[in-house]
């Protein structure tokens, strides 16, 4: 072979103008990717919840829709089986879907280790048997014996993981822990051990705690991000799952947490900007703000004519002091 493969980039298949999603807005389709986040935050009950709503073709989270249903598959590595079928049970009655007949499979090996080539070689032959639309790895510090830390340690597995993506077309979803003291850190900076994790994720989702609320965060590749979103864990019967909060709870000024919320319509895009972590687009700001669109769009003239937000490709941000 004398150099590489080259095409002219006019001869590839044209993208798609708009995003393809797994589930809507929190997965791209085939995206490999993190959920993140402190222990004992809901990181498995969301994966989970994913897991059915992929499998069942019922929105994840009662809300994001799911584009194409079809087969997941999972392994736990720090739950039996049955604590996994107790955990899909309720968030299975949360969603009002049934258990039986889905095309949700569970790996029940002891463990499983991305670092062994003879494991390795049977998960890529799981994959292959079931063709799953999503496969699950929960978390990853039980799915190896290296150095977390070490890039060079890590790439390889991910590289691994990224090739069972392309070449039977499935997402790839990785829980992952967050390090210790990693609260006021970007989310993806938190994480624990090696940026790769971070770089490697085409959609991530981190789970934050912020006072007594649960927030989540979601960052993609290739598709602008909506706004953090407030989830809490509820318990109903005997259904137990995520799902979402009340919009008001990501209200964070001193105010709110008496039960008030700023009323000046300028006071609330700002609040929404101060307490975002990165720039928000008009649709974020209106979601996040509770305001009009028609409203919304004669503020942001007037802050951004005043110099108290700024206008930039990535959205709507305050200018750094």
């Amino acid at each position: 072979m004398k150099g590489l493969p080259v095409t002219r980039v006019d001869a590839l298949a044209p993208a798609p103008r708009e995003p393809r999603w797994l589930v809507e807005g929190l997965w791209a389709e085939h995206a490999v990717g993190i959920v993140g986040g402190e222990p004992k935050c809901g990181k498995t009950f969301l994966a989970l919840d994913l897991a059915l709503a992929v499998a069942s073709g019922a929105p994840a989270l009662r809300h994001f829709p799911v584009q194409k249903p079809g087969p997941v598959l999972l392994f736990c590595a720090e739950d039996p089986p049955d604590t996994v079928r107790r955990r899909l049970d309720g968030i299975a009655a949360a969603a009002g879907v049934a258990l039986a007949g889905l095309e949700l499979h569970l790996i029940t090996a002891a463990y499983l280790r991305l670092d062994s080539p003879t494991h390795r070689q049977a998960l890529r032959e799981s994959v292959e048997a079931l063709r799953p639309r999503l496969l699950v790895l929960d978390p990853f510090v039980r799915l190896h014996r290296i150095d977390e830390n070490a890039a060079q340690q890590v790439a390889p597995l991910l590289a691994y993981l990224r090739h069972l993506q392309r070449l039977f077309h499935t997402a790839v979803l990785l829980v992952h822990h967050a390090r210790k003291g990693g609260a006021r850190l970007r989310a993806g900076q938190a994480l624990r051990g090696s940026s790769e994790l971070h770089a490697w994720g085409d959609s991530n989702l981190y789970l934050r705690r912020r006072h007594d609320r649960l927030l989540l965060h979601v960052e993609h590749r290739a598709a602008a991000a909506p706004a953090d979103v407030a989830l809490e864990l509820r318990q109903t019967e005997h259904a137990l799952a995520l799902t979402l909060a009340p919009p008001d709870s990501l209200v964070d000024e001193p105010a709110s947490r008496s039960g008030s919320t700023p009323s000046d319509p300028a006071a609330r895009v700002l609040h929404a900007l101060a307490q975002a972590s990165r720039p928000l687009s008009r649709a974020q700001l209106r979601d996040a703000a509770r305001l009009r669109t028609h409203t919304l769009g004669e503020l942001l003239r007037e802050l951004v004519a005043a110099g108290r937000i700024h206008h930039t490709d990535a959205g709507y941000c305050i200018p750094a002091r």
